[in-house]
């Protein structure tokens, strides 16, 4: 029951900003950050580029998308493997 009222929070709160914010723009923090520089310093010129830049945005969120997937899998193994381990080690002795 706990974890049904939790997925159900975590479920609204994804989907109340879309429903009353209809025409706002969800932009990361490097587009913030990039607009603060720009009128604190108009003349800044980066000292470091992109090696690649993806060719779509569509493309460099599906990049961002399975490095998060791959992130959660890495952290889900080690959580899993050190509960597991708990469990078996403490039925041994």
């Amino acid at each position: 029951m706990k974890n049904g009222v939790l997925f159900l929070i975590v479920i609204l709160l994804a989907i109340i900003p879309l429903i009353f914010l209809n025409d706002a723009e969800f932009g990361g923090a490097d587009g913030q950050a990039e607009e603060v520089i720009s009128e604190v310093a108009p003349n800044y010129e980066p000292w470091f580029h992109a090696i690649w830049e993806p060719p779509s945005g569509e493309i460099e969120s599906l990049l961002f998308s399975l490095q998060a997937a791959l992130g959660a899998m890495i952290i889900g193994y080690c959580l899993g493997y050190g509960k597991a381990r708990k469990k078996y080690s403490s039925s041994k002795q």
